[in-house]
């Protein structure tokens, strides 16, 4: 169980902390809800779930990509000869994000692959000062469903790669938190999930399960931490978002409080109990 974090908290908890969240736009949603909450005790509204790109949200600041380049859900192909690969699928949208302020700051990465130049050259920002001490990181969607027939194979390759950056980059003090990838429904639509990769809709929740048992084996084999989103939230579907992959503004809540209570009990900070004191009443 979770507690219940309120404004005061956060902050005492992020006092002199650089937080990194990586990951696709439910990251974002994650990201978004940390700024929101270290201002004000309120949920996120609907249009700022939906938005992406837009030059500042809460005080924070576009550092790269967004409204500042293409906006755009599509892929494209390009030539890397250095690769000695005649063509290579990435993803062209790009998006960084930063809230800072004298005494916290967060940091959001927009990746669709959970490892790849970009990926490389966001852990070479990450080993420069200053060093996070908590990186909090999903990528599974885009991974498994955009990058060709041999997808899944490379995404679990990937993530080998990822967890040896992790080690070799990262300050060991550094808290790795892999955020398990949320249900999503059996008609599911949205930005990666385009006519072309539709028809993967009946199996991408299989694969969804699948994906998060082997990163879970994976993370325990590499010290990496693991919170099990999916567990806590298959049985609030009814806080999906109409598209089928998202999420509202109290499920983003919640999942705040969870990896809120996940960082306190690895940091063994203790927590504010407002959630005993909810259940009493």
């Amino acid at each position: 169980m979770s507690d219940i974090f309120l404004q005061e908290d956060i902050t005492s908890l992020f006092d002199n902390r650089f937080i990194v969240i990586i990951g696709d736009s439910i990251q974002r949603a994650v990201y978004k809800d940390f700024v929101l909450l270290l201002q004000k005790n309120r949920y996120l509204t609907d249009s700022q779930l939906r938005s992406k790109g837009e030059f500042t949200f809460s005080g924070d600041k576009l550092i790269e990509g967004g409204q500042y380049g293409e906006m755009t859900n599509g892929i494209r192909y390009c030539e890397v000869r250095q690769y000695q690969i005649s063509k290579l699928c990435y993803i062209s949208y790009r998006e960084v994000r930063q809230y800072q302020t004298d005494f916290h700051l967060v940091r959001f990465y927009f990746v669709t692959r959970c490892y790849n130049a970009y990926m490389e050259s966001i852990l070479t920002d990450l080993s420069k000062d200053p060093r996070p001490d908590v990186i909090l990181m999903n990528s599974c969607l885009w991974d498994i469903s955009r990058y060709g027939p041999r997808s899944v194979d490379q995404y679990k390759e990937n993530l080998e790669t990822l967890f040896r950056r992790f080690k070799e980059v990262l300050p060991e003090s550094c808290l790795v938190v892999w955020n398990m990838t949320l249900p999503i429904s059996k008609k599911a639509r949205g930005g990666f999930l385009i006519p072309q990769v539709e028809y993967m809709n009946s199996s991408l929740r299989l694969d969804i399960l699948e994906a998060n048992f082997y990163v879970h084996k994976l993370a325990l084999m590499n010290g990496v931490n693991t919170l099990d989103l999916h567990y806590y939230l298959r049985h609030q579907l009814q806080r999906r978002a109409g598209d089928g992959v998202h999420w509202d503004m109290t499920a983003h809540r919640r999942m705040t409080n969870l990896i809120l209570t996940h960082i306190a009990q690895a940091w063994d900070v203790k927590q504010p109990n407002h959630a005993h004191t909810v259940l009493s009443l």
